[in-house]
């Protein structure tokens, strides 16, 4: 199921994989994307291991992970293939939007996360926040946890490996966008806020994850705690 699309071509869809043990969950999910232009199944897995050798050879730009899998769950793969990966982006499928799970993912170097029983317009809208670079989160539950990782950022391990400085360091401005991302904020409310354009808020968003070496929006946010960058005491 590998993609046949050439780079370079003048609108290039988003790759997506699909992780899940079980065969009817992998169906409903890519029936869902099947009519989405913009989006492309490149390929399947059913297992931690095979998601692994999957991610190796495809390269996709979106994983669709199941939680639950017979020989690796979902957050420990979603470990190894950030840790290999680290430009893949990994969208976790869960039954439950716990808090305390939703913080294990993200420190694992998930993006975000869908419910299982969620709709298609759920489950689309969610994957293009994630290709447009933004945070598919819930914003209230996006603050609540980024408070929670703050309090915890002493003590946790980098899933990517990487804790040296900043080779370039982030401006003045990116540090303005990167802390209203914290909030939830979306790239029109960081806009509004700063009375500049949503295109320009696009760029610093893009700046800031280059900068940091990862792949997203939630997770610049998970590396700029662990840098020591971001002070939420006045938030």
């Amino acid at each position: 199921m590998e993609s046949g699309a050439l780079p370079g071509t003048e609108r290039k869809s988003v790759r997506l994989a699909i992780v899940d043990d079980h065969e009817l969950a992998r169906d409903s999910l890519r029936d869902m994307l099947v009519d989405q232009p913009d989006f492309e199944v490149v390929g399947e897995a059913a297992s931690g291991q095979e998601a692994l050798s999957l991610c190796s050879r495809l390269h996709p730009d979106i994983v669709l992970m199941d939680v639950r899998m017979p020989d690796m769950d979902g957050i420990r793969t979603t470990e190894q293939i950030k840790r290999r990966h680290p430009k893949i982006c990994v969208l976790m499928v869960t039954m439950h939007d716990n808090p305390d799970y939703l913080l294990e993912a993200l420190n694992a170097g998930a993006a975000g996360y869908v419910l299982k029983d969620a709709s298609q317009d759920q489950v689309v809208a969610a994957l293009r926040r994630v290709s447009e670079g933004e945070s598919p989160l819930d914003p209230a539950l996006a603050a609540r946890l980024v408070k929670r990782m703050d309090t915890k950022a002493g003590g946790r391990s980098d899933p990517a490996g990487r804790r040296d400085p900043l080779v370039q360091p982030l401006t003045s401005r990116e540090l303005e966008v990167l802390r209203l991302m914290t909030l939830g904020h979306s790239n029109p409310e960081i806009a509004e806020e700063l009375v500049i354009s949503i295109g320009t808020v696009k760029n610093h968003v893009e700046h800031i994850i280059a900068k940091l070496g990862v792949s997203d929006y939630t997770q610049a946010v998970v590396r700029a705690l662990e840098l020591g960058l971001l002070d939420l005491s006045d938030g």
